[in-house]
């Protein structure tokens, strides 16, 4: 499913960079705030899980 951007949104993210940024650098700011994003829904919504849950399963100490 595709996000709909603001021009505006788009130019904040641009101007945040540095002047020698490259593509690269423009498209994982993008991939960051998609998923920090998506995260914040995920959460909001219930859709998480307990880091001990998540722990156990792996079986990583807690």
């Amino acid at each position: 499913m595709s996000t709909i951007v603001s021009k505006h949104e788009a130019h904040k993210l641009i101007d945040q960079l540095p002047a020698n940024a490259t593509w690269d650098d423009l498209m994982y700011k993008i991939y960051v705030r998609e998923v920090i994003k998506k995260g914040l829904q995920d959460s909001k919504a219930g859709r998480t899980k307990d880091v001990a849950e998540i722990r156990k399963k792996y079986g990583l100490p807690e």
